[in-house]
């Protein structure tokens, strides 16, 4: 049963608009967006981001112009793209996709406004002086994705209660990798299970994981935070599917697309945000006077339908406790 509606993608090519609107856009305020992943990955959100600048007043093509920039998951491009939005004196930098983006664009300007999602501490690296006063140039929203693999091991122990080896994918690059890998081995060590540790960064590298996963007798699987990992969602579902690996994911939209359960964030609401301080700031406010937002809500999300094909029976309590089940 749906218990939450998605918001439709909606876009419009520039060769769309009124003649009059063209002639005006030159005078537009631009907003540059650097995301750590793809044009597709970013697909998902790009209507909650929408929505959000629509709710504080900016829509683009009307008074704000848009210009992207994907770092494909490669990290070491964003020094690039970030000085090309810099010297096209863009009005505001949104920065997502992990923290690397965002440590990025700040190493680079101390004036064009930074606003950020990442799923990090942005306190700990070095973003922010504090969540409530951010100071400089920078704010967004620190969804805290990357600080949950404890709970989702658990959860996951609690759905596989069998599994006696579970495997932890996570993409070495990520700001926050070994931060993760140590708050997995740590969980697993207090729910008595052998945590075996796989790393990942390109398509190839999570076929081979996923091969050792089943050579290393693993039972059971945790996907950890990271915006290339997740843009893989098809690949990582359809090798669960095929090793019959149950697999935790952090995102809602690898369930959707298949898998068996995610715990996290509500990713697309925390992209609302941002473009809701994307349009405050275009409208004149200070980044340093807009408090870092958190989540207030971490949502479960099952799927009958997988756990039906790979044997499991989903327990009464974790059923009671999950914002959407799909059947």
């Amino acid at each position: 049963m749906q218990r939450r509606t998605f918001i439709s993608f909606l876009g419009g090519a520039a060769a769309a608009w009124p003649l009059r609107l063209r002639a005006q856009s030159s005078a537009m305020p631009v907003l540059g967006i650097l995301h750590s992943a793809s044009r597709g990955y970013f697909a998902q959100f790009a209507a909650a981001v929408a929505q959000g600048m629509k709710e504080a007043g900016y829509v683009e093509g009307e008074n704000v112009a848009i210009e992207y920039r994907w770092a494909e998951g490669h990290y070491e491009r964003l020094a690039g793209l970030v000085a090309d939005l810099v010297s096209r004196r863009v009005a505001v930098i949104f920065a997502a996709g992990g923290t690397d983006p965002a440590k990025t664009t700040k190493a680079a300007t101390a004036t064009i406004p930074i606003v950020f999602v990442a799923a990090t501490d942005p306190v700990k690296q070095g973003l922010v002086a504090s969540l409530n006063r951010p100071g400089g140039n920078v704010t967004g929203v620190s969804l805290l994705a990357s600080a949950i693999d404890a709970k989702k091991l658990a959860l996951l122990r609690e759905l596989v209660p069998n599994a006696a080896t579970i495997g932890a994918l996570i993409n070495p690059h990520y700001p926050a990798a070994k931060s993760q890998a140590d708050e997995v081995q740590a969980a697993a060590k207090q729910l008595g299970v052998r945590a075996i540790m796989l790393s990942a960064s390109s398509e190839g590298e999570i076929d081979a994981a996923f091969k050792s996963l089943v050579q290393q007798g693993a039972g059971s699987l945790l996907v950890a935070t990271d915006p290339f990992l997740l843009s893989r969602r098809e690949q990582l579902v359809a090798l669960a599917a095929q090793d019959r690996i149950p697999a935790i994911y952090p995102q809602r939209e690898l369930v959707t697309t298949g898998g068996l359960i995610s715990y996290g964030p509500h990713f697309a609401d925390g992209y609302r945000q941002a473009g809701v301080y994307i349009g405050r700031i275009l409208a004149g406010a200070k980044p340093a006077e807009l408090p870092v937002m958190q989540p207030t809500k971490f949502e479960l999300v099952l799927n009958l339908k997988t756990a039906k094909t790979l044997g499991i029976t989903i327990p009464d309590r974790l059923l009671a406790l999950a914002d959407e089940v799909i059947e």
